[in-house]
C-alpha cells in the first residue's frame, strides 16, 4: 500500500459521494433542519453536500445542514445505499474549512485548538487527582504492561475533566476481573481537533500514532468512552487505515456495549436494592448505546426507568455548539416533562433524575 492517509481518505470521501443518489431521505430524517435553517428541498440540500466535497462550495442549505450537524446518525439508518451521510457531512465541514483558510492557517488553528484541550484537561484533571489516580488514568508515564491486557480502555480527552466518571468505570472492570490497560488524554489524541481545522495530513499523524498505541492487546479490542473519539476511529480513521495497510489493527467498543455484554457478570454485584425512579437523557448517536444503558438501568433492584416521551438528538451536548438555543429548548423540554405536575407524585427522595450513559456506571457501583 502507497496511499498516504490524506489520499486514502479523499479517496474514500470520492468513493461515497459518486455511491450517494441523492435520493433525499438523509435531510428528510434529520432532526436538526429546521432548527438550523435549512430550509430548501431535501434533494437539492444533499446535492449541494457532494458539490461541497468536490469543490469546497455549495448552496447556503447545504453549508447550513453540515454545519449543525448534531451526529445523531439518522440519516445513517434512512440511507438504503450504504452511504454514512455522518461522515460525508463531516467530510463537508473539513472541505469548507480548507477552503477557508491557508495550509498554513489550517495548521496553526489545529495546533491552537489542540494546545487549548490538551491545557485544560491537563489542569483540571491535576486540581482533583492525586499523581498515584492520574497514573491509574495513564496520565502519568503508562507504561506498557508486561504482558498484554484483554483490552485497552480508551479514554479520550474530555472524561479526564471528571475524573470520577472514568475511576467509576475502572472499578467496574476491575470488579469484573478483566485485564485492561489505559491510554487517553492529550498524549493519545484522535486527530479530531486537527480534522476540524482542515489539516488532515496532521490529523492523520496524530491517529495513527494513537492507533498503534492502542493495536496492544490480546484480543484487539479496545473499550471507548469517548464518543467524538469513538466516531472519529470508527468512521474517518480505521477505515481510511484499512486502505493504506489493508487491515484494521483493531475494533472499537463503546463502553455501554461492554458493560452490556458483560450484564450477566456484573449481575452477582447488583446486591442491594435501589428504590429510584431514573429518566435516562439520552443521545444516540452511536448505535446501540441507549439501549445498552436503559438495560443497565432496568437491572439494578429497584429502579424504576422513566420515558419522559421527549425526543433523543445528538451524540453528545457539545455537538450541539451550533445551535444552543436548541439545546437549550431540549434540555428545559427535558426537564419540564420530568417535574410535570399532575403527572406522578415525587418525594424529594424519588425526584427523578436525567442522567446520562456516563452516569450509569455510577449507579452501577453505588449498588455493588
Amino acid at each position: 500500500m502507497t496511499d498516504t492517509f490524506e489520499t486514502a481518505l479523499s479517496a474514500r470521501v470520492a468513493a461515497m459521494a459518486d455511491a450517494c443518489t441523492r435520493c433525499g431521505k438523509c435531510v428528510e430524517v434529520c432532526p436538526v433542519t429546521g432548527p438550523g435553517g435549512v430550509d430548501a428541498e431535501p434533494r437539492a440540500v444533499i446535492a449541494g453536500i457532494i458539490d461541497i466535497l468536490r469543490t469546497g462550495e455549495g448552496p447556503d442549505a447545504s453549508r447550513k445542514w453540515a454545519s449543525a450537524c448534531v451526529l445523531t446518525g439518522e440519516c445513517i439508518k434512512a440511507c438504503d445505499y450504504g452511504v454514512n451521510p455522518r461522515f460525508l457531512l463531516g467530510m463537508a465541514r473539513v472541505a469548507m474549512a480548507r477552503r477557508k483558510d491557508e495550509p498554513r492557517d489550517q495548521r496553526r488553528h489545529g495546533v491552537e485548538g489542540f494546545r487549548k484541550v490538551a491545557r485544560e484537561v491537563t489542569h483540571i484533571s491535576q486540581m482533583q487527582l492525586s499523581d498515584g489516580l492520574l497514573a491509574r488514568l495513564g496520565q502519568k508515564g503508562n507504561e506498557q504492561p508486561d504482558s498484554p491486557p484483554d483490552f485497552v480502555f480508551y479514554t479520550g480527552c474530555n472524561v479526564l475533566k471528571t475524573p470520577h466518571i472514568a475511576l467509576l468505570a475502572l472499578d467496574i472492570m476491575d470488579a469484573l476481573g478483566v485485564t485492561y490497560h489505559v491510554l487517553g488524554g492529550p498524549s493519545h489524541c484522535c486527530g479530531i481537533v486537527q480534522m476540524r481545522t482542515g489539516d488532515i495530513a496532521t490529523s492523520g499523524r496524530f491517529a495513527e500514532s494513537t492507533m498503534d498505541k492502542l493495536a496492544r492487546s490480546k484480543s484487539g479490542q479496545v473499550v471507548s468512552w469517548c464518543p467524538s473519539c469513538h466516531v472519529q476511529f470508527t468512521e474517518t480513521t480505521l477505515p481510511t487505515i484499512e486502505k493504506t495497510r489493508g487491515a484494521r489493527p483493531f475494533e472499537m467498543t463503546p463502553f455501554m456495549l461492554f458493560l452490556r455484554g458483560n450484564l450477566d457478570r456484573l449481575q452477582p454485584f447488583l446486591r442491594r436494592r435501589v428504590d429510584m425512579r431514573v429518566a435516562l437523557h439520552r443521545h444516540p448517536g452511536i448505535k446501540g448505546v441507549v439501549e445498552a444503558a436503559e438495560d443497565i438501568l432496568r437491572a439494578v433492584p429497584g429502579v424504576e426507568l422513566v420515558d419522559l416521551k421527549q425526543p433523543a438528538v445528538g451524540l453528545m451536548s457539545n455537538y450541539f455548539r451550533a445551535l444552543p438555543a436548541y439545546r437549550r429548548e431540549l434540555q428545559k423540554n427535558e426537564l419540564d416533562a420530568a417535574g410535570a405536575p399532575g403527572s406522578t407524585r415525587w418525594s424529594r427522595s424519588t425526584m427523578p433524575t436525567t442522567a446520562s450513559c456516563a452516569r450509569t456506571s455510577a449507579t452501577i457501583r453505588s449498588v455493588s
